[in-house]
């Protein structure tokens, strides 16, 4: 189990907002905190700590302006801390290159992958090809419905059909390198962690698995160790003292 760092960026800035207050009409969101340093600050933080591995999120909508944006800010760190940052947000089969050839160690995709509620087999051949196997993160973010946990895409405001299980994680490991799981009704709340995700992560074996969302403790974090069997690596957003929270970055970048 190991931190790994995290930089969102939204409407160009580096920001921590509260996952399920996304909306694409405005560009609008519930901000915890927003950053007056750059992403290739926190980049080169990282890179200075050792810390490969981290993910970097686009928060606004491919083609917007504000996504622009963000890419004016996301690239420049990529080239920072080269081959040890992944990066998600608007990635297709068309463009993962020029992710990769900027720096990044891996392209992170959900919605170019769940499209019309189901899985498009078609486009996941299609990134893993482009990207290369290796180079490939899925992101299975996910929403409670009922009793079951679905996958949500566009920025995390639409429901799947897609429920989030063991099987689906088996179908879809032979396409990617790793998982990234964001539980989105917890994420940026700092209120803690969904349990019964982290329980169904603890089951998998022989993959590389990261979750993010609600931790705001050490017990949190102890938590994800004890249900997640030691497997599952973790990321701190809104919680971390970097971004404005309470837990010290210099003690979980001891986690490794």
């Amino acid at each position: 189990m190991r931190f790994r760092p995290c930089i969102d960026i939204h409407n160009g800035k580096v920001k921590q907002i509260v996952g399920g207050s996304l909306q694409d009409e405005g560009n609008q969101a519930k901000v915890n905190f927003t950053s007056d340093k750059d992403a290739a600050w926190y980049a080169n933080l990282y890179k200075r700590d050792g810390l490969s591995g981290g993910h970097m999120i686009l928060l606004n909508k491919a083609g917007s302006a504000e996504y622009e944006q963000d890419l004016r800010q996301a690239l420049p760190a990529l080239s920072c801390f080269k081959g040890a940052c992944q990066i998600g947000g608007g990635v297709c089969a068309k463009n993962a290159s020029l992710f990769l050839n900027a720096g990044a160690s891996h392209v992170i995709v959900t919605s170019y992958v769940f499209q019309n509620g189901r899985i498009n087999w078609e486009h996941l051949r299609q990134i893993s090809k482009a990207a290369g196997k290796e180079h490939l993160v899925l992101d299975l973010s996910c929403r409670r419905k009922g009793k079951d946990y679905y996958i949500v895409t566009d920025r995390w405001q639409n429901f799947t059909e897609v429920i989030l299980t063991e099987a689906v994680f088996e179908q879809l490991a032979p396409y990617c390198d790793e998982f990234l799981i964001h539980a989105v009704d917890a994420e940026g709340k700092a209120a803690g962690v969904e349990d019964p995700v982290l329980e169904l992560l603890g089951r998998l074996k022989g993959l590389t698995v990261t979750y993010a969302g609600g931790i705001h403790s050490m017990e949190d974090i102890e938590k994800i160790r004890r249900l997640g069997n030691g497997r599952v690596d973790f990321t701190v957003g809104s919680a971390l003292d970097l971004f404005g929270g309470p837990l010290p970055y210099d003690i979980l970048k001891t986690f490794r």
